[in-house]
């Protein structure tokens, strides 16, 4: 029984020692970004834009091309860490570049792009959409970068991954805006590090700007760092107006805006639940946008394909907040079946008011 004893001392020991060796490297490793940085602006792009404009704008949840519909997901409540394998991630990256070549938007807003990932088999989804939509200037920046995620198990593994904005119009400069991210150490290390993708397109024969705000905010925390991240989106946006300058700022929110009734879409107990963003946070300068006739996300509790849809969850989480100069004509979430995304696109045709 000592001998015994001593064994397991020793073994504990030894998990107690490579836990810290783990930690300590992540530590070290960790992804740290500055409060506001550069981000290289790649490409070029002649079609100008000025007071009187119409912008046709998409903006997509690409899911990394891991998440469709066959996919659930443990952190919705699912079984699986990898969800898709590498032919599936390939057929559902190419699904959607096609979408969004066919589309044809002046700008648009992708979110969860993967770089170089494990979980989508190293492959690089800036090159693709970048590759698919010519004519056009683009900007990356990271919000997901982790040397190794060592949970669950299989571990997630290597991340890379990030918001991609892509303009048909010049973008004179871009910059990643660091939110406040709500996990402390060592957590924090192999987490999200949310931000803003702030693209800035001059307008012709004016000093003025269009800023156009990539985004994807909290979706697993306790609420706290949604209301902070939301508070931060608003000052940010409200500076901008007060400059003179036109605001759209779209992409995955993770909440429901409380100005849209979503009463179609029910959000049942038991499943993941989104935050609410309070129009009254914005001031009479912005208008809060998302359609809800159609869902813009589907819960990753379970696969959708083959499920019972009379019970499943559904949610509208993606929109566009836009200044009061930027005119709506059109707000549209288009209905692609969840098939290569656990997201719908959200298209937005403006008018910039002169």
């Amino acid at each position: 029984m000592k001998k015994l004893l001593k064994l397991l001392g020793i073994l504990l020991l030894i998990v107690v020692i490579l836990a810290a060796l783990l930690i300590g490297v992540l530590s070290v490793a960790e992804y740290k970004p500055a409060d506001r940085e550069p981000v290289a602006v790649s490409g070029t792009a002649a079609e100008e834009l000025s007071p009187g404009s119409t912008v046709n704008i998409l903006s997509w949840n690409i899911g990394y091309g891991a998440l469709g519909d066959n996919a659930d997901f443990f952190m919705d409540g699912g079984k699986n860490v990898y969800t898709a394998d590498r032919e599936r991630v390939g057929n559902n990256v190419a699904a959607m570049a096609a979408s969004v070549s066919a589309l044809d938007p002046d700008l648009l807003f992708l979110q969860e792009v993967d770089v170089d990932s494990d979980r989508s088999y190293g492959m690089n989804q800036v090159d693709i959409f970048r590759t698919v939509l010519s004519g056009r200037v683009s900007a990356f920046a990271n919000n997901f970068k982790a040397l190794f995620v060592p949970y669950p198990l299989p571990p997630i593994g290597k991340v890379d991954s990030g918001l991609l904005t892509l303009s048909r119009a010049p973008v004179s400069s871009a910059e990643r805006i660091s939110l406040p991210c709500p996990f402390s150490w060592p957590i924090r290390t192999v987490n999200l590090k949310r931000c803003l993708l702030v693209s800035r397109i001059p307008l012709a024969g004016t000093d003025r700007e269009l800023v156009a705000v990539n985004l994807h905010l909290e979706a697993y925390d306790s609420g706290e760092g949604k209301a902070q991240q939301t508070a931060m989106l608003a000052a940010f946006l409200q500076s901008e107006v007060d400059k003179g300058n036109y605001v759209i700022a779209g992409g995955d929110f993770n909440q429901l805006f409380s100005n849209v009734d979503a009463g179609a879409w029910p959000v049942y107990e038991g499943k993941w639940q989104p935050g609410l963003v309070e129009a009254s946070a914005f001031s009479s300068d912005f208008s809060l946008l998302m359609d809800p006739r159609v869902a813009t996300c589907r819960s990753l509790d379970q696969p959708l394909k083959g499920a019972d849809l009379s019970g499943f969850q559904f949610y509208v989480i993606d929109g566009y907040i836009v200044s009061a100069n930027v005119e709506v004509q059109s707000l549209e979430t288009l209905d692609m079946g969840f098939v290569a995304s656990d997201h719908n696109p959200v298209q937005l045709r403006v008018r910039l008011v002169p």
